[in-house]
């Protein structure tokens, strides 16, 4: 398992970190979360090293100068989202593979930058209607916001056919249960 990534992409809505969630409980013997870096502010109950790495703009910046970012990228205007080399080989000294909830670009980004050893899976919403229908039901974003990441998640179904395995999420429970024959075939 060590050396292996599985990286769960989607658009914002899809199910992505509901998926990944049910896997940790599952196999947390067998995969670890790689937690990223961000720059946004955390949300209600998120705990920082937990969650996500909240670090500021400039910290941010200056981790990149220093190469510490296996992928990186400025997600929302101002926002940027990252997985530290130190992240992964933490894991991978733990003898897990590493589990990734991660936004389209950074998905295709790890995928090639680790070729057979990730898994690149996407996960598909039933529609584009229906996510919108769940980002409004989170209540966790302003109007504008919503836009934005539903402007954004138009342009990232495009990219569904760049990955190893589309899984549509129409039906969590049956989802979930293919992601995990997925992970399972992935790391014999």
């Amino acid at each position: 398992m060590e050396g292996k990534l599985i990286i769960f992409s989607a658009p914002s809505g899809a199910g992505k970190t509901t998926i990944v969630k049910w896997l940790l409980e599952k196999f947390n013997d067998k995969i670890a979360f790689s937690i990223s870096a961000s720059t946004r502010e955390p949300r209600d109950g998120e705990v920082n090293g937990k969650d996500y790495y909240f670090i500021t703009k400039e910290e941010f910046l200056h981790r990149i100068a220093k190469k510490e970012f296996v992928e990186f990228e400025e997600v929302y205007s101002g926002t940027f989202y990252g997985t530290l080399r130190a992240e992964i080989e933490r894991i991978w000294m733990e003898g897990k593979a590493v589990i990734f909830d991660i936004d389209v670009i950074g998905g295709l980004h790890l995928k090639k930058k680790f070729g057979e050893n990730a898994l690149a899976i996407f996960v598909q919403p039933p529609s584009l209607d229906v996510l919108v229908e769940r980002l409004r039901g989170r209540g966790t974003d302003t109007e504008e916001k919503l836009k934005e990441r539903i402007e954004k998640a138009g342009k990232e179904l495009a990219y569904a056919e760049k990955f190893d395995v589309i899984l549509k999420n129409d039906d969590l429970d049956k989802a979930c249960q293919e992601a995990s024959e997925l992970l399972l075939d992935f790391l014999k």
